[in-house]
C-alpha cells in the first residue's frame, strides 16, 4: 500500500466551551476536519505532492476516514491570554524533493509574528537539507528573497490562527497540514 499523499491543504479553526476537550472538537470543526480520523505525522512535505485550497482538499475527505495531518494546537483558560499556533511549509524547486513542514505553539504572539516563525522554521529545515547556507543573523524576509532568488526554495508558506481567551471558558487554536489522496 502507498501511503505517499498526492495533496495537502492548510486549515485553521477556533473553539470555545467550558470543557476543554469540548473546544478542541469545536476548533476541529471550524477547521472542517472534525468528521474525519486524525493521525499525527512528522513533518515531511512529500515529492510531487500538491498544495490545494482547503476548499477543494476538504472535498476529497469523507466521514470516517484515516487522514494523515500535521497539526498544532494551543489551548487556553486564562482571559485576554493570546494564543496563537501555526503551520509553516517549504517547497523544493525540484519537486522530486522533499520539503518541510514546522508547527508552532505559543502565548502572546499576534498571527504575523507567529506565523513569520513557523514559516522561518520550515525553511530553515529545508535549507540545511539543501546545502543552502544560513545566515541567522539576517531578517526574515532578507533569508526569504535569498532562498528564491536561488530557486532552491519556491515557495514558503503559512497558515496561523490567534485567539484571546475568555473568563471561564476553555479557548482552542488550531492550525494543520492535511493529507489527502493516496
Amino acid at each position: 500500500m502507498d501511503l505517499v499523499p498526492s495533496s495537502m491543504f492548510l486549515t485553521k479553526g477556533m473553539g470555545r466551551h467550558r470543557e476543554q476537550l469540548t473546544s478542541f472538537e469545536l476548533a476541529l470543526r471550524d477547521a472542517g476536519i472534525a468528521h474525519v480520523n486524525l493521525v499525527t505525522v512528522s513533518s515531511i512535505f512529500p515529492p510531487q505532492c500538491r498544495l490545494v485550497p482547503r476548499q477543494r482538499g476538504a472535498a476529497m475527505l469523507h466521514p470516517g476516514q484515516v487522514v494523515f495531518r500535521v497539526i498544532a494546537r494551543m489551548s487556553t483558560d486564562e482571559a485576554f491570554r493570546m494564543t496563537a499556533c501555526s503551520i509553516g511549509v517549504a517547497i523544493p524547486g525540484d519537486r522530486d524533493k522533499y520539503g518541510y513542514l514546522s508547527e508552532h505553539h505559543a502565548y502572546g504572539q499576534n498571527e504575523k509574528q507567529a506565523g513569520d516563525y513557523c514559516e522561518d522554521l520550515a525553511a530553515n529545515m529545508l535549507a540545511t537539507t539543501l546545502g543552502i547556507d544560513l545566515d541567522t543573523d539576517k531578517a526574515w524576509d532578507q533569508r526569504k528573497a535569498q532562498w528564491k532568488i536561488g530557486r532552491q526554495i519556491v515557495r514558503t508558506t503559512n497558515i496561523t490562527q490567534t485567539a484571546i481567551g475568555k473568563e471561564g471558558l476553555w479557548t482552542t487554536v488550531i492550525a494543520a497540514g492535511v493529507f489527502c489522496q493516496y
